[in-house]
């Protein structure tokens, strides 16, 4: 599902305008946003969780050549999946 067809499944759950669905849902991500880049954790009870995860420094090897690389550290978004989505999505 992209952006465009949440926006507009939101919009007729609701009756709200897709116009205002667009502004609540682009206020939301950009909350999410700016908590992770402060190392913020963002819940949702029974959805999942963002968390900031810190990747250390390490050294690869390139396959073709054998040369060692430095990989600098780097920091990634995890999503933990909540108990009830996760209930959810394996119902049969």
């Amino acid at each position: 599902m992209k952006k465009t067809e949440l926006i507009a499944k939101v919009a007729e759950k609701t009756g709200l305008s897709k116009k205002d669905v667009n502004e609540v849902i682009s206020a939301t991500i950009e909350t999410i946003e700016e908590a992770l880049k402060k190392g913020e954790k963002v819940s949702f009870i029974g959805f999942g969780s963002f968390e900031v995860v810190t990747r250390a420094p390490r050294v690869a090897r390139v396959p073709g050549t054998g040369k060692e690389v430095k990989i600098p550290e780097t920091k990634s978004v995890k999503f933990k999946v909540g108990k009830q989505l996760k209930e959810l999505v394996n119902k049969k």
